[in-house]
Parts: structure tokens; sequence; C-alpha cells
């Protein structure tokens, strides 16, 4: 386990202020996300010391120490730095968090869940009445994450690919991956009213598809289903680690996803159409029987 120089009361102190730091900024004045940065001991999900953290400009560099507080900043903590896997940005999750409207008692399914930092977030923001259904597809990964989150009743460790989750409707998916696609049960489990979080985005060229292409191109949006359709909205600019499994990008995919992203204008749409016939020159990007259009859902 990681050194501790500060005592319970005093960590407890600098994880409320990581948290409000944190939630300031990422630009929201949410009270629950705060309090659920605060309640969640992030050293739990980081793995054994030493850490390493992503530079900047690229690559890691190991943290000499191992104490506890080091957790607290906002920065990225490589999990499987060989992967280019991380615990992400932790106010970039807030403002995605917010983005996702959770609501206490909802059961939301998170989709990439790594080692369950953010799942434990989750499970803190729907409360003891809701559930988090975490889905992680590397094994090491997902075992990290079912320990850590051993003693919350309200989460479930699932080790899948996320391409086949929810399997049930649910009332949010948050995404915490890049991918060129939503997979159909995001869009066809999604509850009337859900709300869908998921970074749209194609990977970086030159590196193998096994050192963990991040996205060159990336944009976190929030689908919402409603009574008729799916409105859909640019949130900003997202780089996370690119899909694997069922959901990797194939290279026909990743030339017309690369020249929308070119071209410019996400920030303008406003519906996903799903197996519906698009309207030609009314939409930003149109791709195997889905579609980011520019009306109105």
């Amino acid at each position: 386990m990681p050194d501790a120089l500060f005592t319970a009361e005093e960590l407890a102190l600098i994880r409320r202020a990581y948290a409000h730091q944190v939630v300031a900024t990422a630009a929201t004045t949410n009270p629950r996300i705060e309090a659920a940065f605060a309640a969640v001991p992030r050293e739990k999900f980081l793995g054994p010391p030493p850490w390493q953290i992503a530079n900047l400009g690229g690559g890691y560099r190991p943290l000499l120490s191992s104490d506890v507080v080091l957790a607290y900043q906002d920065a990225l903590f490589a999990l499987q730095p060989d992967k280019g896997v991380n615990n992400g940005s932790p106010s970039l999750h807030a403002r995605l968090l917010a983005e996702l409207d959770v609501q206490i008692g909802d059961h939301i399914a998170h989709i990439g869940a790594g080692t369950g930092y953010y799942s434990a977030i989750l499970a803190e923001l729907v409360g003891a009445t809701g559930h988090v259904h975490a889905v992680e597809m590397d094994p090491d990964l997902a075992g990290h994450a079912q320990a850590a989150l051993a003693d919350r009743a309200n989460v479930s460790v699932i080790t899948a690919d996320g391409n086949q989750w929810p399997q049930q409707e649910v009332d949010a998916i948050y995404v915490n991956f890049a991918v060129g696609r939503p997979a159909a049960p995001w869009i066809e489990r999604l509850r009337p009213g859900g709300r869908l979080v998921l970074p749209l985005g194609v990977p970086r060229q030159g590196r193998p598809a096994n050192g963990g292409r991040h996205a060159s191109h990336g944009a976190a949006l929030r689908i919402d289903r409603g009574a008729t359709g799916y409105a859909a909205r640019w949130i900003g600019n997202a780089y996370f680690v690119c899909a694997n499994g069922g959901l990797t990008t194939d290279e026909q995919e990743v030339e017309k996803l690369t020249t929308a992203f070119k071209r410019g204008g996400i920030e303008f749409i406003k519906s996903l159409l799903w197996k519906t016939e698009p309207r030609i020159g009314r939409c930003w990007y149109i791709g195997d029987q889905w579609a980011l259009c520019y009306d109105e859902a």
C-alpha cells in the first residue's frame, strides 16, 4: 500500500480540497459531484506505487514518493502505460459527469470502467437505490475493479466487451474510451429520457494498436433519448485511448471520420439518427445505419 504521511482526518480534508479544485477546473457547480469526488479514495484504484503520471508532451514519469496525498491532483495516473491506459483526468470526468446528469436511483452502465475509480464516483451519485454496471474488457483491470469496489453493494463489475452492454434498459450510459461509432446497446437500451455520454474519436496514426493509440481527433458528445428520436450535443474536445475488441474502428471508418473532423462543424450537431435514412447535406457525419445531423431530433 502507499505510504501515508497524513492522518485520516487530514487526508479527508485534502480530499475535500481536491474535489473543490476539480469541479472548479471543470467549470461545474454541481455539489453532488464535488461530494462524490471528496468521498472516494482515489489511491485504492491506482495500483501499487511507484505511480507514474502522464507528461504533457507524451510519455510518463515516475513519482518519487508513494505518499497517498499525491493521488489528489488533477493528473493522469498510468494504469497500463504500455497500452496507454490511464486513470483519467478528474476535471474532465467531472465535466462529463455533470453532462450525464446522474440522479439518485439511476441505473447506469459504465463502459470502459478500468480499475473502477469513476464507477465509484457514479456509485456515490446514484445512491443506495441506484446501481452501476461497471463493464471492463481487460481482465487485469476488471480484477482490480472487483477488489476495489467489493464494499459497494450498488456496483456490479462485469468482465466483457463494452459493445455488448448494457443488456437491459438503463437510465444513463457513460463510455470511457474513444469510438468511431456507438454500439447498438448504447442507443437501443437507453430508457426514454436516458442520457449517453461518449467520446467520439479516431486513432492517431503511426503507433501499433497494441500500444494503446489515443485519438488524434476527438469530441465528447451527449445523446438524449426523446419520445421520437435522439438529441445530440457536442460537449467539447476529448482525447481518450481508442477502443479495442468489437468496437475497433476499421480503416474506412477512420478515413471518413477524420475527414469530418477536419471539415469542422461538430459543435453544431443537434441529433443522432439511428437506423433512419439521413437527409443528405443536413448531417455532419453519416456512418453505417447512423448519422450525426444538424436538424433537431
